[in-house]
């Protein structure tokens, strides 16, 4: 979309939910905004206040804005990386597109594989940014904006990235119901934000609380609300369809729920290969649940990703403070000493277990690097046998490039393991696959849990108030929830 007043330009992929009261504030200003459209929007605000414009975007975006003036290209993504941007710098030119084929279909990328991106898609089913399977190409870091001018696209000026976007600072404890009222209000605005749109919508329904409290507050905006339920014939998890199915009558939805068999899932797996971006161990259970959602009508659907980060759904919430204790207290034992005493205690377990539950015992006991280690598949001994030293590669002895923790704040245990979840698994598996494979059908996926204001507010919270001793997992939403 071309600015005419400047001839900027801007090249965008996602959507900014909070488009209307950007609009209202661009509209005091005196800038006219004919479209009632997100990208017009984002246009003005970029050609109006420059960089300055990202920091007040909610949403998920990729994006280039041309700025005329100064022959600069502006890259920026959202803060989280729900949507993807790879870039790659060759002598012949500065290349950014939202897929790594797109990258390669430019014909001035070499296509060489990268080791290290090798490696840490062994070590966890997926390749870590920045990295790629590719040597030439990165994934552009989330929360983070760069200007691209001539001379940094020839090489002759390094790249200078701005980072907008890090986790919140642990804040002080508040009262548990201040906390659920203002998760509340925060919630609520978000599936609000997200339910605009002028294609049918509907809710991803599972047997859990985080997509039945986003059909509950969707009622509000759409009627009916659309839910839909997939379940596998092979799978034990019929339970979880009957819940979904009383989740919905009790919410009036219009609900519809599919049950696929073995053999027509195997029938997707070459269309899933051809849609897959870069390599993914968790990619095709997501490309066959878009395909039947999108078949079955909808156009736009609501997820709850990102709960389970954010007020800790997952055991690693309860297994690394734990650990973090244990071992903090054996730090003064040299690492060496520590894996030999592992092995000799731990004989008794299968191999695959006994490795991995060495190289946790004899690494770093930072409650950090402890939940990168319960994120790992492969054990230090299996990537050695398969040729891969993290050391040579330029990786942490867990496997991951330096940039890993770049938006991580820290704080408590429980804050240390919210953040890696989402900047690890989240990031580089959950929100890859979901984009990748929804996208593949058409079918465009919003998750209102990573809504940035949510995330600001809830990240910010220490454990003792979003998980306190002896409550269930999720305590915080459940109690919002349950308020509502």
């Amino acid at each position: 979309m071309f600015h005419p007043p400047t001839g900027n330009c801007l090249i965008f992929n996602g959507e900014i939910y909070n488009f209307r009261w950007l609009r209202a504030k661009l509209q005091s200003q005196g800038v006219l905004v004919r479209s009632s459209g997100d990208t017009e929007v984002l246009l003005h605000c970029l050609s109006t206040w420059g960089p300055a414009a990202i920091d007040q975007l909610d949403g998920m975006f990729a994006f280039a804005f041309y700025h005329a003036q100064s022959r600069r290209v502006l890259l920026a993504r959202d803060p989280l990386g729900i949507k993807p941007l790879y870039v790659a710098r060759t002598k012949r030119a500065f290349v950014f597109a939202s897929e790594v084929r797109a990258v390669l279909a430019s014909g001035l990328v070499p296509d060489d594989l990268d080791p290290a991106g090798i490696a840490s898609f062994l070590a966890y089913g997926a390749p870590q940014d920045p990295l790629t399977v590719h040597r030439a190409i990165h994934s552009f870091p989330s929360g983070t904006y760069e200007w691209i001018g001539s001379d940094v696209a020839s090489g002759q000026a390094a790249c200078l990235r701005q980072r907008f976007w890090s986790f919140p600072r642990e804040s002080a404890a508040q009262p548990e119901a201040q906390a659920v009222r203002a998760i509340q209000l925060q919630l609520r605005a978000s599936v609000r934000d997200q339910c605009v749109c002028d294609v049918p919508l509907g809710v991803f329904l599972s047997g859990g609380i985080d997509s039945a409290a986003l059909a509950a507050m969707a009622r509000n905006h759409k009627t009916p609300v659309e839910t839909f339920s997939v379940g596998f014939e092979s799978s034990s998890g019929d339970d979880e369809l009957v819940q979904a199915a009383a989740t919905a009558r009790l919410l009036a939805t219009h609900h519809r729920q599919t049950i696929l068999d073995d053999d027509w899932i195997m029938l997707q797996w070459r269309e899933w290969l051809h849609a897959a971006d870069r390599p993914s161990i968790d990619g095709l259970n997501t490309f066959v649940v878009s395909g039947v959602v999108k078949d079955v009508g909808a156009t736009v659907a609501l997820s709850g990703l990102g709960a389970d980060e954010l007020f800790g759904g997952y055991p690693s919430f309860h297994r690394v403070p734990r650990m973090h204790r244990l071992l903090s207290m054996l730090a003064w034992i040299p690492s060496s000493l520590r894996r030999a005493a592992a092995r000799v205690l731990l004989a008794s377990l299968p191999a695959g277990k006994r490795e991995k539950a060495i190289d946790l015992v004899s690494g770093g006991t930072s409650a950090l690097e402890l939940a990168a280690h319960f994120r790992r598949l492969t054990s230090d001994s299996d990537m050695r046998l398969l040729g891969f030293d993290a050391k040579a590669l330029g990786l942490s002895r867990q496997f991951l490039p330096p940039e890993a923790f770049g938006p991580l704040a820290g704080g408590d245990s429980f804050c240390a393991v919210s953040q890696v979840e989402s900047c690890l698994y989240m990031a580089n598996t959950l929100l890859r696959d979901t984009d990748t494979n929804s996208m593949a059908h058409s079918l465009e996926v919003r998750v209102p849990f990573l809504s940035r204001w949510l995330v600001d507010l809830v990240g910010g919270l220490p454990g003792s108030v979003r998980s306190p001793k002896g409550s269930s997992p999720k305590h915080l939403l459940r109690q919002a929830m349950a308020a509502t």
